[in-house]
């Protein structure tokens, strides 16, 4: 049973691993064809705007499956994150979209402020529940050596 809760759950990283990885290319594709209907005028934060997807997706999904195995982060917490990578995407692209067309808003800096509070929350959550399953562990463990050391 535990062998098949891992196939589920490596099938399930890899799945949010590639949807990541198709919404980068998807991010490259659209920063292309607008700045070629902008005449050419670019944006870092436009040309860019892939990164976030692909490194705080798809390197971070496949890390956790790589290395992390023995807790995989639940469906709310996934969504917590995947909200504040979406956040932080739909912020740089449109914070190009401004610098392309020469203007500014101070709205902007909201995207990347709520972005971050969302993917700190989402990580804080996972590490504090990462190290309170190991904490208990730890106690089970020390209880059932003090128990084999106790009988005779």
């Amino acid at each position: 049973m535990f062998t098949s809760l891992t196939k589920k759950s490596d099938k399930k990283l890899d799945k949010i691993s590639k949807i990541y990885l198709g919404i980068s290319a998807f991010c490259i594709v659209f920063a292309a064809i607008y700045e070629y209907l902008s005449h050419e005028v670019y944006s870092a934060f436009m040309i860019f705007a892939f990164l976030i997807p692909f490194l705080g997706g798809t390197v971070v999904f496949f890390i956790i499956k790589r290395f992390f195995t023995s807790t995989m982060p639940g469906e709310s917490l996934v969504r917590l994150y995947n909200c504040g990578i979406a956040t932080l995407t739909v912020g740089s692209i449109f914070q190009g979209v401004l610098e392309i067309y020469g203007t500014t808003n101070s709205l902007v800096n909201v995207y990347l402020l709520v972005g971050a509070m969302l993917i700190i929350s989402a990580v804080v959550i996972y590490t504090r529940a990462d190290l309170k399953k190991h904490s208990t562990a730890s106690s089970i463990e020390l209880e059932a050596k003090e128990q084999i050391i106790i009988l005779p």
